[in-house]
């Protein structure tokens, strides 16, 4: 073979070499890149041939590469270098990449060319690098990592082993750790049991009890993972990770036991000595107390069981403040206090003559907060080294301090119960149940010194309105300035409790009935006297009801019951006033309980009923229209006239069903009326004036006319002028709603209240119903005669049709006529009948030919 076939075959043989060669000249300029180089440096050999050679080289690398060059090139060494060397290859595309370089060097003539080699050893470097940080990772943790062969013989243990353990790693590499630290019998169960477990899973955790080298118990956190042979499938290796929790799970401890002594109610001192007890051995060194903070700013402790007792001693007592020591300056401030040297520090000037003869010469004190901000104490650390206090304790306090804050807390409710058992929450008074408890004492003390007693029930008139108007911000203002006022008329010895929403009590002692109306007539003037709630002066009465002992009862609750049945008579007779109590009334107030409870069945069952009269257009005789009237007969009570149930069922919230039922049966009525043929112009409904409170009776009567399909003029609504003088906001509303339905209003009575024209042009009136009360007289008294020719002319100058009730004469007609009233009613034409008797008598009218007009007015 001649020279240049095997220069040939040796450049090929070069530029297909797995590794990369670089040759360079003696200008070290690159004659020569292989294939593998230009993989290796990402380059196409283009860019390289003919320039320097430190182009390859990595900018920071470069001055250390020209020395190597230059240092080869004076020693005149013509063989392959015996050392190869790691160095770093920065790529076309911006990584790294490493290669393990052998450098040879050659002279031709007067030239000096070398050859580089490189192999690629990028993989390695970096697999070594991961080792050499997992590496420092195990052994700077500060978890114990542990690596055991399928026998649970340790291979590889970290420093923290010994770090927890005090055991030298070294002695464990071939033994089983766990057998050192558990016993024999308790970690072969362990590792059967995690064995077990990693049989079916890739790892487990489960916290574990050991003992270090001293016998002391270390709970640990042990986290195991299983390694796999890919060839095989059985497990090779175990890798556990052992974190100390002994810290978390004393923690654990003492927030279990505290909790468990605050849920059964131990007193707070219990427990307040329980959490000091268990910090104490949890944090060797330190004396720890807890301290409360009274309403006034005193200090209070209530634990310190390792404190000298002269120390608790001299605290109580002592001021919060700026410069009050650790304790008092931290429940002033409401932050921590740190105080590393008593002696020194400014905050125990004027206290340190308490804790340096007991040689406590550091103090960090934390206020307890309860959850509204308030400072209810604090809980202090005390040492007998000048010192902070470690992470380790700042641990424990931030645990404490919650446990500290929810014993102080369930103290806090309990006593708040208790306060709520007796008093009245708003007014401070006390409330029924203390009262009853007053009563009972101050009853057997009368009887003993056989005292008279008197007992006022007094109710506020009209707060529903003040609440439904103003708000209940604004009744509660005023209940609490009804209170101030009740106190200030007091006696010495004398009891005033709130028992209701509106409902206060006095309890008078030796007092007779006629001191006891004299007290009730001054109450009544001074509790009348304008109130200033929020800019407006509001003018409030009450009613009150006295009964007297032993005449009227000789227990607490008899007497109530029959002071609230006198209350209740004084609202009937006006308000304003006082009653007393006596049989007679007692006798009233059952009568009404019962007749109520019968009451509410009746309408429940739907027992009540409706009487139609009708109403006559005076002009030609026609049917003007009818009224509905309700009825009630009770199988005991008999016949119950209407105003005596409305007004009970008025009293006893009763009316809203019965208004409802009015309605929805007369519009089933007229629907009836208007499927079988009989032309009846429209029927009317009473609706009481409490109803227009509530507003809901609007509803009830647009979904009654859409029920049985009726027109709005087919129904009218009476009210009285009650409706009128209300100053509930929604009474006016509801009123305006109705006639927004397009049904009409009639006032019914008009005449007999108070009302004003001003306020029947307010209201959406339609019709006017002259009360029967003028029609008696009308014949004879021209004072009726004159009252109802302007009630007439009222009405027809603001467009209203007038009907007349009560009429009963032909010539009570003749003057209704004269006066051109639209339309009457009484017993002239009929009495108020029943379905069937109404509609015969309408059959029969129409019958003589006098046929009703469909009135619309």
């Amino acid at each position: 073979m001649d020279d240049a076939v095997a220069r040939d075959l040796n450049q090929l043989a070069l530029s297909r070499c797995l590794d990369a060669v670089v040759f360079i000249d003696d200008k070290n300029d690159v004659i020569f890149f292989n294939d593998a180089a230009e993989r290796l440096w990402g380059l196409p050999r283009g860019e390289v041939m003919g320039r320097n050679v430190s182009h390859l080289v990595p900018l920071q690398w470069r001055g250390r590469h020209d020395d190597f060059v230059d240092t080869q090139r004076r020693t005149g060494v013509a063989r392959i270098l015996g050392t190869t060397r790691e160095v770093p290859v920065d790529r076309a595309d911006g990584t790294r990449a490493w290669g393990q370089l052998a450098l040879s060097r050659a002279e031709m003539g007067d030239s000096i060319f070398y050859a580089a080699f490189v192999r690629e050893i990028t993989d390695d470097v970096r697999r070594r690098e991961q080792m050499r940080i997992l590496s420092l990772v195990a052994e700077t943790t500060g978890r114990i990592v542990m690596v055991m062969n399928n026998r649970l013989e340790a291979v590889y243990i970290n420093h923290a082993f010994f770090e927890i353990f005090g055991y030298d790693p070294a002695e464990m590499i071939g033994k089983s750790p766990f057998r050192l630290i558990l016993g024999d019998a308790i970690a072969g169960e362990l590792m059967d049991r995690v064995a077990d477990r990693l049989k079916q899973l890739p790892g487990c955790t489960e916290e574990v009890l050991l003992s270090d080298s001293s016998g002391k118990g270390v709970w640990v956190s042990a986290t195991y993972n299983r390694v796999i042979d890919s060839a095989t499938g059985e497990i090779t290796n175990i890798v556990a990770v052992l974190a100390d929790i002994t810290q978390i799970k004393q923690i654990e401890e003492l927030q279990r036991d505290v909790l468990a002594a605050v849920v059964s109610d131990q007193p707070l001192g219990d427990v307040a000595d329980l959490i000091c007890r268990k910090v104490e051995a949890i944090a060797p060194g330190v004396l720890t107390s807890i301290i409360t903070v009274t309403e006034d700013g005193l200090l209070q402790p209530i634990a310190g069981p390792s404190l000298p007792q002269n120390f608790n001693a001299a605290v109580e007592g002592m001021a919060v403040g700026p410069k009050a020591g650790s304790c008092g300056t931290a429940a002033f401030l409401g932050a921590p206090v740190l105080v590393s040297d008593i002696a020194t520090d400014p905050l125990w000037d004027d206290f340190r003559w308490l804790p340096l003869p007991q040689n406590l010469l550091a103090c960090w004190s934390v206020p307890i907060k309860l959850r509204s901000g308030k400072v209810a104490g604090t809980f202090a650390f005390y040492f007998t080294e000048c010192r902070s206090p470690s992470p380790w304790h700042e641990q424990i306090v931030n645990a404490c301090i919650h446990l500290c804050a929810l014993a102080l807390e369930r103290q806090e409710s309990q006593r708040h119960i208790a306060r709520l058992a007796s008093m009245d929450s708003l007014t401070g008074l006390p409330n029924r149940s203390e009262i009853i408890n007053l009563m009972s004492d101050e009853l057997l003390r009368a009887e003993a010194l056989k005292l008279p007693l008197a007992l006022l029930f007094l109710d506020l008139d009209h707060f529903k309105d003040v609440n439904d108007t103003l708000g209940h911000t604004t009744g509660d203002r005023l209940l609490v300035e009804m209170s101030r006022r009740l106190k200030a008329q007091l006696r010495t010895g004398d009891v005033v409790g709130r028992i209701g929403g509106d409902e206060f009590v006095i309890l008078i002692h030796n007092c007779r009935g006629d001191e006891a109306a004299r007290i009730s007539a001054r109450l009544l003037e001074y509790l009348a006297t304008p109130v200033n709630v929020e800019g407006l002066n509001l003018s409030m009465s009450v009613s009150i009801g006295i009964t007297l002992f032993p005449e009227h009862g000789a227990d607490a609750e008899t007497l109530l019951k029959h002071a609230d049945a006198a209350m209740y008579e004084a609202k009937r007779e006006g308000r304003g006033k006082f009653r007393f109590f006596t049989e007679d009334l007692n006798q009233r107030v059952q009568n009404r309980l019962v007749l109520s409870v019968a009451l509410r069945k009746a309408i429940r069952n739907k027992a009540l009923k409706q009487y139609y009269q009708p109403q006559v257009c005076i002009a030609d005789g026609s049917l003007h229209g009818v009224e509905a009237l309700s009825r009630w007969h009770d199988p005991v009570h008999g016949d119950v006239p209407a105003p005596r149930f409305i007004a009970l069922a008025e009293e006893y919230g009763l009316v809203d069903g019965i208004d409802e039922w009015g309605v929805e049966t007369a519009c089933a009525q007229i629907a009836k009326w208007r499927a079988e043929g009989l032309p009846v112009p429209h029927i009317s409904v009473n609706l009481s004036p409490l109803s227009f409170r509530s507003g809901t009776i609007v509803d009830v009567i647009a979904g009654c006319m859409r029920q049985h399909n009726i027109q709005p003029s087919d129904l009218r609504v009476e009210i009285t002028e009650r409706v009128m003088m209300d100053q509930h906001p929604n009474s006016l509303a509801t009123a305006r709603a109705i006639e927004t339905l397009g049904v009409h209003i009639a006032m019914d009575d008009f005449g007999t209240g108070y009302s004003s024209l001003s306020s029947l042009a307010r209201l959406p009136i339609a019709e006017l119903k002259i009360d029967r009360s003028f029609m008696m007289s009308l014949e004879q008294d021209q004072n009726s005669q004159a009252l109802a020719t302007a009630v007439v002319r009222i009405g027809q100058s603001l467009g209203m049709s007038v009907v007349a009730e009560g009429v009963e004469t032909e010539a009570q007609m003749a003057l209704l006529r004269e006066l051109k009233c639209h339309a009457a009613q009484g017993y002239l034409f009929a009495r108020p009948l029943s379905i069937e008797d109404f509609e015969a008598w309408f059959i029969a009218r129409l019958q003589q030919n006098t046929r009703p007009t469909a009135s619309r007015a």
